[in-house]
This record gives C-alpha cells, structure tokens and sequence, in this order.
C-alpha cells in the first residue's frame, strides 16, 4: 500500500527508497516533524551525519528542534551508539526498544516514532540480517499497537541494489514520492498550481530545467482561471546558486505578463545577495517573500 507522507499514523511501518541525499532529508525531517506535531516521541538513529541533514531541513522548515530535543520530545542516537546497536544481540534490541516506548507513554508523549539509518546492519559484527531487523521491528509495531511508528529508508548511496529490492518486497507500506525532478544536485517537488520547492544547488547542469519548469508553471497558470497570479518557488532549502542561474530567474520573470510575478520565497542571504546583483532589485515581476508558499 503506498501512503503519504501526512497521512502516516500510529501503528505504521513503511519503507521509503530516497533518490538521493536531498530526497533523504527531506523524507526524514517530513516524518520527523509529524511526530512532533502529533505530540509523539521521536528516536532517530544517526550515521554519517544524516541527523544534521535532517535537523537542518527541519530548521528550513521552521521546526522548532531546539525545545524538542530539550525536552527529549526528539532523542538523537549518536553514531557509535547506532552501530553498537546493530552488534547487540536480537533479544536484547527487542527489549531495548519496548523500554523506550514504555518510557515515553509513562513521560506523556503519545507514542514513540523510528527512523535513521540502518546500513550499520551491513558492516560486519552485525547480530543479524536486514530482514532479520525488519522483522524484529514488524513484531515491535504489533506488539505495541498503535504506541509505535517506523519509517525505514535505504538509499542507494549505503544499500546495495539487490539489498533494497530485499526490503522493498518485505515492506507492504511504501511512502509515496511526489513528482519531482531530482539529479542528486537539485530536486524540485511540485506543491501544487503554481509552486514548487527546490533543494541543494543550481548550476548550469540543471539551469534549463528551472527555466523549462518556469516556462511550463506560467503556461498552466495563464490557462486556468482561478489559477494565482503569483508563480512561487520555495527557495529556503536551495544552497547555492551560480551567477548564470540567477542572471536566468531575473530574466524569466521580466518576461511574465504585467499581471504575474516570480515570487521567490524563504532565499537565503547569501543567493539573495547574488540575484539582486543579477538585476532582481530592478524586476518590477521578481518579488521576495520570507513566508513559505501559500497552502493550496
């Protein structure tokens, strides 16, 4: 069953396959901020420094993690504890994990949320297997009703083909990925008529992608009569951003109608800069706003 992302609740355990390290975090602060919002506990188990990806598209977000992690509402396991983790025998990680969803129901959360990285269950000295953890993790949910959520994620940067294809077929809930396009430097996901979200870098590689998505979101828009007049991206996850890249969203939106505008949302100051530089000051069609695009 394939499920989206707001619509994960208590007692789910479903499997995500990022396409790439921005879809990674933008899959885990997702599932992350749900169980905050929910009242929920949150255990995430770090590698690699995923954890600082994932607070860091929270914070893009406007996720408050400062009072969460204060009041252990989100707990981060650091990196040696993960891989420790995975060294300890089955039994002893089943009666690990039961303890923390005890604790949080007995501290008032509502339940207790999963997710971070696995691959450790690969590197050897590892208690089991992938489907041996999964399992164990699938008996937990049941056991603990509607007290436990996980989200498992293997991406393709740590797991082997054949391993996540494994994993795919031993999950029967999937999370849906929106439409987007994603080169592992840029991805951009659609919200709706009119607004999209881009993350990571815009360079010459992915320049004419922007400019066809620009060229194609105004077509849509002139079409429809209760479309916005305002075409917005959100720009708050989106790093950098070349001086031909900027010169091209100066330029798109000097060729919208008088009765449209580039609406560029959530920049951050360092490609703020750059783009009033490219002429944005003088775009009477470019316009900045530091609220996230409007929910449809």
């Amino acid at each position: 069953m394939t499920k989206l992302a707001d619509d994960l609740s208590s007692g789910d355990h479903v499997c995500a396959i990022p396409a790439s390290t921005e879809h990674l975090g933008e899959i885990a602060a997702g599932f992350v901020a749900g169980g905050l919002s929910r009242g929920e506990k949150v255990l995430y188990f770090d590698d690699d420094g995923a954890a600082d990806t994932m607070l860091r598209r929270l914070s893009e977000d406007g996720v408050d993690v400062d009072e969460p992690l204060r009041l252990g509402q989100l707990e981060i396991l650091p990196e040696e504890n993960t891989r420790q983790t995975f060294k300890t025998p089955l039994p002893d990680i089943h009666a690990g994990i039961t303890g923390e969803v005890v604790r949080a129901l007995d501290d008032g959360w509502k339940g207790t949320r999963l997710t971070g990285q696995m691959h450790a269950a690969l590197a050897p000295g590892a208690s089991g297997t992938l489907p041996e953890y999964d399992g164990l993790l699938a008996r937990l949910i049941r056991e603990n009703d509607t007290a436990l959520t996980a989200l498992c994620t293997f991406d393709h940067d740590h797991f082997p083909a054949e391993s996540i294809d494994i994993m795919r077929a031993l999950h029967r809930d999937h999370l849906a990925v929106p439409a987007a396009y994603d080169d592992g430097l840029l991805r951009i996901v659609r919200l709706g008529v009119g607004r999209a979200r881009l993350a990571g870098e815009i360079d010459h590689s992915n320049r004419p992608k922007i400019t066809s998505l620009l060229h194609q979101t105004l077509d849509t828009v002139l079409r429809s009569a209760d479309a916005p007049t305002d075409i917005g991206l959100d720009m708050a996850s989106v790093r950098f951003v070349d001086v031909a890249s900027a010169t091209a969203l100066v330029q798109a939106a000097e060729g919208f109608p008088a009765t449209h505008r580039l609406v560029l949302h959530r920049v951050r100051p360092r490609v703020a800069r750059l783009l009033d530089r490219c002429g944005a000051a003088f775009s009477a069609q470019l316009a900045f706003d530091d609220r996230p695009p409007a929910a449809e």
